[in-house]
This record gives C-alpha cells, structure tokens and sequence, in this order.
C-alpha cells in the first residue's frame, strides 16, 4: 500500500507558519491600538511588532457580553479560531499580531462562508 497523504511542512514547498494563541492582556491592549478593519461578521485588530519581540503570527480571540450569554460567546470563539486556523497561514503575516474581536448576533448568525470571506477582505485591507 502507498501512503496518500500529502506532503507537509517546509520540504513540500509550503512554508512552516507558527501561529501561537495571545493571552496576556497587555498584548490585546496594544494590539488595539493599531490598525483596525471592521467587517459584518468580525472586527480585526492587527498590529506588527517590533524587531526585537519573538517571531511568527500571534493571534488572540475575544468577545464581550454583547455578543450573548456564555454559550453564544464560546459559539462565537469557536468561530473565529476555526477562520483564524483556515486564513492565518494563508494571509498573515510573520511578526504580526491579530485579535479577532465577535460582532454583537453577527459572528454566531452568519454563515461560515460569508465569516470566511469577511476574514479575508479584513486581511487584505489591513496589509493593502
């Protein structure tokens, strides 16, 4: 039997991407002070880093009581990791950090296509 699995990594000609998840609250704050691009779905906040902090693409997730009661907020987060985890390695940036912030009804509502294309024009208007 062969093995069907393609390859991954940096031999398949794919660059290694380190994505680590934010969680000291000083990293959120900063990052708020940044650029910022609002969609229907989601808000983004990005922020490059200076030189001399760590490497990769930072991203951190939030949602406030607005967007619901705790199951919706966690709905929303689920959300919102699932779309970081699928255009962060495609758009992001190394040395950048993102905080992807649930809009009020909206990042639970929508549909995951129109989250995902919401992500995407955020990215691309961010680094245009």
């Amino acid at each position: 039997m062969t093995d069907l699995k393609p390859p991954v990594g940096p031999d398949a000609g794919t660059p290694a991407v380190s994505v680590c998840v934010m969680t000291k609250r000083a990293d959120f704050v900063r990052a708020s002070r940044a650029r910022r691009q609002g969609t229907p779905g989601i808000h983004l906040q990005a922020r490059k880093r200076a030189l001399y902090e760590a490497t990769g693409i930072r991203v951190g997730f939030t949602c406030s009581k607005k967007v619901g009661n705790a199951v919706a907020r966690n709905r929303a987060k689920r959300r919102l990791r699932e779309i970081a985890r699928i255009v962060l390695p495609e758009l992001g940036r190394d040395g950048w950090d993102y905080i992807l912030v649930g809009r009020k009804d909206q990042t639970v509502d929508l549909s995951f296509d129109v989250l995902l294309t919401d992500m995407r024009r955020a990215m691309a208007k961010i680094h245009g």
